[in-house]
């Protein structure tokens, strides 16, 4: 016959192995918030959510644009360069992210690598069909 004492340390033991592989479960996986802004006002029932994966070859960028919705971007690899018009050019790497207001003028979308590529994600939140980006002729800083 097994006494309340024996019964106690069995399930004792199997709470604690129990324990034991749930933390190494968590201890093998993890989330951080990689960014947080407040997006503008929008149409709540239009919203629409495209992500871009963008790739850059060495040195490679894209020409002065657009975007009408607000984007937010994710390096995946490498390192970018980015520069709207009227604010100061910054370089991001892998793990950080950027955020674009609406209609900003993108002078600068580029690969600060002259030997490695460099990826991305664009993460658009746009309340209306159209285009998620048009080209900007004439672009200065």
């Amino acid at each position: 016959m097994i006494n309340k004492r024996g019964m106690l340390a069995g399930a004792a033991v199997v709470l604690a192995c129990g324990a034991a592989l749930v933390a190494q479960e968590m201890a093998q996986r993890s989330s951080r918030t990689a960014f947080t802004h407040t997006l503008p006002e929008l149409k709540g029932d239009h919203l629409r959510v495209d992500l871009v994966e963008v790739n850059y070859g060495p040195s490679a960028g894209s020409p002065p644009h657009s975007h009408p919705c607000p984007v937010i971007g994710y390096v995946l690899e490498g390192t970018v360069r980015m520069q709207v018009r009227g604010q100061v050019e910054a370089t991001y790497t892998a793990g950080q992210s950027f955020y674009e207001d609406p209609n900003g003028a993108h002078i600068v979308s580029a690969n600060d690598s002259q030997s490695k590529p460099a990826k991305f994600l664009a993460f658009f939140v746009c309340d209306h069909d159209g285009p998620l980006s048009t080209p900007i002729s004439g672009a200065q800083r």
